[in-house]
């Protein structure tokens, strides 16, 4: 057999892998559209903005506030899908706010963030998710320019 289709043949099981649609895949997990002028609502009444800001939001003081909050929205150069919103929301500690202290957003590892999962509604979420999405704006790339390459005399 000669390399490539021992290759191929090797590397084809593993991409089939990638493919599983098996009890914990996400394939076919949706959630409906929510509202963003609720989900600022929502956000304020569960006093999200004790910890975050968002970027272009103003909310009302509040008595408590951390000393480090981590900021939301703004310019970016890769809007977050919807499902790592969600993700965020009901399970913090999967993937850490960068750019901060650990020590700003974690304790031993998992994150500062309290866990609402026992008092959100779905409504709730992506009514929050719609909000927050609404607040991230794509900052445009603006590639190298190159010099045209000439082969040849």
């Amino acid at each position: 057999m000669n390399r490539k289709r021992l290759l191929t043949v090797a590397v084809l099981p593993l991409i089939a892998l990638g493919c599983n649609e098996g009890p914990q895949s996400s394939y076919g997990f949706t959630l409906p559209d929510g509202d963003a002028a609720k989900g600022k609502a929502t956000f304020e009444s569960y006093t999200c903005h004790e910890c975050h800001t968002v970027s272009g939001v103003d909310f009302p003081e509040l008595d408590f506030a951390a000393e480090k909050k981590v900021a939301l929205g703004g310019e970016v150069a890769r809007i977050q899908t919807y499902g790592e919103l969600v993700t965020s929301v009901i399970n913090p500690s999967h993937k850490l706010a960068t750019g901060y202290k650990p020590a700003d957003v974690s304790d031993e590892g998992d994150s500062k963030m309290t866990n609402y999962n026992d008092v959100l509604t779905v409504n709730d979420l992506v009514d929050i998710v719609a909000f927050l999405q609404s607040k991230y704006r794509l900052n445009p790339f603006d590639p190298t320019p190159y010099d045209v390459y000439h082969y040849g005399p």
